[in-house]
């Protein structure tokens, strides 16, 4: 088949383009910009564009279907020429569903934690010998594309995300799935560009159970009372079954989180409530799949985490540099109590950078009252060009303080200038978490650590 990816940049669009092409498919792609990590994955399988921009020559008769990305616009002139042919338009997810009607699907949702919990999944699955296809949002160790389509698979596990499908299909993408098998990890305001109220962003998830084949079963995490009410009103068709804690310590000669379940203990390399809870909604899924508690408690100790999720960046004699894809108030809060609570006899230095649209928007900044409380030391930065360039109001450091309702934040508004701040931290018995979907504006993470643990206490 002959496939064309308009906006093939995308993180899940390259990553299908790559599955295609080594499936045997013939892949042509365009964009009008390209970063890393995808620039040098699509070079890699040669399906790069030669040149940046939209040309309508790209469309022909020959191309079997185009796959549109969310980056393109509504107005594109290969998509304009694609519908001129009647050559069939798929989103991604539609495209991903059309491949996997006939397989059990398991769709994984949330508003936090879904990349995470579709990341345990896969590992287990990998290491009990289950087949199975998939699409996560994000780098996997021993996974060498984060899509896989099969003919074989009987199973495929899908990362639902919440936001629109492309510009031309303003569904949610978890919305196009329809799961046999489903999990919804917690409900926290986001993407306030799409969904400009809680309420309307609320409703996406009450439609994705709605969703559910018959028969299918739903898990959903226990402490979420607003998740909790949306699911008691769900529909009666399916198995519902909530997940909560486990039970587990922490080893404090190590800063090992230790599981017990029928009195054996399993040693993870993961920590953090948020991440256990994550955990054992992961163990359900499995559970309907066909694992076996133990069988799943045993494969995932060598689960060391999702790429950027309280990712250990470096590691001295007492002192560790995580980084996080955290920018959402309740990832924020998750993220940083973690840390704190892993290690108790450490002081916390805590870094985020206001980036998405949603956390530049004045109206939401409230969202973030207390959220970086557990930190002895809290930093926020934010480039007011990155404001502009969005073209939302402008917002000032007293605002971002007064969000936060934390009396000691220090805001930053030069990434040079933080990157001072940190290196003139002592420290010793002091761990980093920096936070953010971004980069603090280009800084290098491994120099800042190298230049960090070099320093003498």
């Amino acid at each position: 088949m002959n496939y064309h990816f308009i906006a093939i940049g995308g993180a899940a669009m390259h990553n299908l383009a790559i599955a295609l092409h080594l499936k045997g498919n013939k892949i042509t792609g365009s964009d009008d910009e390209i970063f890393e990590p995808s620039k040098g994955r699509l070079e890699k399988y040669n399906l790069l564009p030669v040149q940046m921009g939209w040309n309508s020559e790209n469309i022909h008769k020959d191309i079997d279907a185009v796959i549109l990305g969310m980056h393109a616009r509504e107005d594109n002139p290969e998509l304009a020429k694609a519908k001129d042919l009647k050559i069939p338009i798929y989103s991604y997810p539609e495209f991903i569903y059309e491949q996997s009607k006939h397989k059990t699907r398991v769709v994984i949702g949330g508003s936090h934690g879904k990349t995470t919990i579709t990341a345990m999944v896969l590992h287990v699955l990998e290491k009990q010998g289950v087949n199975a296809d998939y699409m996560v949002g994000s780098k996997l160790d021993g996974f060498e594309v984060m899509v896989k389509l099969s003919e074989s698979a009987p199973v495929i596990v899908l990362e639902g995300d919440e936001y629109l499908s492309s510009p031309i299909d303003r569904r949610p993408k978890f919305h196009l799935y329809k799961p046999h098998i489903a999990l919804i990890s917690g409900i926290a305001w986001d993407h306030i560009n799409v969904f400009p109220t809680f309420e309307i962003y609320k409703e996406q998830f009450s439609k994705f159970i709605d969703l559910i084949e018959p028969n299918g079963s739903l898990a959903y995490a226990a402490e979420d009372p607003v998740l909790k009410t949306i699911v008691e009103s769900a529909k009666a068709n399916i198995d519902i079954q909530s997940y909560d804690l486990p039970t587990y310590y922490i080893n404090a000669q190590n800063n090992k989180t230790v599981l017990i379940f029928q009195d054996q203990e399993y040693e993870l390399m993961i920590f953090g409530a948020h991440n256990l809870r994550n955990l054992e909604g992961a163990r359900q899924l499995c559970e309907k799949i066909g694992i076996a508690p133990k069988d799943f408690y045993t494969s995932i100790r060598s689960f060391s985490g999702a790429s950027n999720r309280l990712e250990t960046i470096a590691t001295g004699d007492s002192c560790t540099i995580f980084k996080d894809f955290a920018h959402s108030p309740s990832k924020l809060k998750a993220t940083t109590q973690a840390v704190k609570n892993q290690f108790a006899k450490r002081k916390l230095v805590a870094v985020m950078e206001l980036h998405t649209f949603s956390s530049l928007n004045a109206e939401f900044l409230s969202q973030y009252k207390d959220a970086m409380n557990d930190a002895d030391t809290a930093i926020v930065y934010y480039n007011p060009e990155t404001i502009k360039h969005k073209r939302l109001e402008p917002i000032s450091v007293e605002q971002v303080k007064k969000a936060f309702a934390n009396e000691n934040l220090q805001v930053f508004t030069d990434s040079q200038l933080l990157v001072n701040r940190i290196l003139q931290e002592s420290w010793k018995h002091k761990n980093l978490l920096l936070m953010s979907s971004g980069n603090f504006d280009g800084v290098d993470y491994i120099k800042l650590s190298e230049e960090i643990l070099a320093t003498k206490p």
